[in-house]
């Protein structure tokens, strides 16, 4: 397997909202979103990332990269939290989860409350992990939890072959515009 470019992340605690703004230009801004209440700006967004990379025990810049790179690309640029097109009850979060997988985060999370919400449906559980910290803890939470630990290992070398592997846990293939976030991150 090849190298890609080396990520721009150092480590966790270099995260910056400029850095985000380099890989992701859009994340400047909220002013175009078609879902105000759902965006994020980049300055929004490095607490909570950071946060999650500790939690979570991201410490390598491909690790980081990739979940960056993964909300990047589900949430377009951190402007959405909920799936739209075409609209399935449930799935959202930074990295678009499932309803199943936001049944899974939510159970992490909030065992106490979860089986209320799901009661109510998809949607009700996914406001459950909506919050500005679980939305961005989503990826983390998922690479962590359910990938086989080799997939973080191999993301940890920054090769093609962590990212390919990356992409399969997540049940998706790779593509040019997952790549040349991947490659920004």
């Amino acid at each position: 397997s090849s190298a890609l470019a080396a990520p721009i992340l150092c480590d966790r605690s270099t995260l910056t909202a400029e850095m985000l703004v380099k890989i992701a230009p859009t994340t400047a801004s909220c002013y175009s979103a078609p879902f105000p209440d759902e965006c994020h700006t980049a300055d929004q967004a490095v607490a909570p990332l950071t946060a999650s990379f500790q939690k979570y025990s991201l410490t390598t810049p491909g690790e980081q990269a990739a979940v960056i790179a993964l909300m990047l690309f589900e949430s377009t640029s951190f402007q959405y939290n909920k799936n739209h097109y075409p609209g399935i009850p449930g799935q959202g979060t930074k990295n678009m989860q499932s309803p199943a997988f936001n049944q899974k985060y939510a159970e992490f999370l909030y065992p106490d409350q979860v089986q209320v919400a799901a009661v109510q449906g998809p949607a009700a559980v996914l406001d459950l992990v909506s919050g500005v910290e679980d939305t961005f803890g989503s990826a983390a939470w998922f690479l962590t939890t359910q990938c086989d630990a080799s997939v973080k290992a191999g993301l940890a070398t920054g090769l093609d072959a962590g990212w390919t592997a990356y992409m399969a846990c997540i049940w998706t293939s790779r593509s040019a515009e997952r790549d040349a976030l991947w490659t920004a991150a």
